[in-house]
């Protein structure tokens, strides 16, 4: 396996990366500016929004967002002061641990703000890149997560793949 990038494997890479970031940071400004919300809290929001009864254990939601155990209670302290969730003593045999759960201002923050920022992602993405495109698109995204998933289950040490 060559370890350097062809000229067009490097420029495919780099304008890949720059429509990446430049489109995440294009909706985050938006989110910011518009509803209040970093894109952090949106996606505890969303997560919360999309489970059961709005609540979920903090381990889960750790796991769907992919946070370091610190990174998921610093952010859901700062989310509890704003009202957006509270943490409450789950049922069971995981009481010890709370549960996390969007309150009402937190779903009307998620309602408000998930449309528009679904719009733009229509305007700016989805339709630009049309629909024939988007499912090659997918095709290839789930690709290369299976290879990232194989790759932390056979060659990345602990640290590196979190856990």
């Amino acid at each position: 396996m060559a370890s350097q990038l062809t000229d067009d494997e490097q420029a495919a890479w780099r304008s890949f990366v720059q429509m990446r970031h430049l489109l995440e940071r294009h909706l985050v400004r938006h989110l910011q500016c518009e509803f209040g919300l970093s894109d952090s809290d949106f996606e505890v929001l969303v997560n919360l929004s999309d489970a059961p009864a709005g609540r979920m254990r903090a381990v889960e939601l750790g796991r769907a967002t992919q946070w370091e155990k610190s990174r998921m209670s610093h952010h859901l302290s700062r989310m509890e002061k704003r009202g957006l969730i509270k943490r409450e003593a789950a049922e069971g045999s995981a009481a010890r641990y709370p549960d996390v759960v969007l309150t009402d201002a937190g779903r009307a923050a998620i309602e408000s703000s998930a449309p528009a920022n679904a719009a733009r992602v229509r305007e700016l993405f989805v339709d630009v890149v049309g629909p024939d495109r988007l499912a090659v698109l997918r095709e290839l995204s789930d690709d290369v997560v299976a290879a990232i998933e194989a790759h932390m289950q056979h060659d990345c040490p602990p640290e590196v793949r979190g856990g």
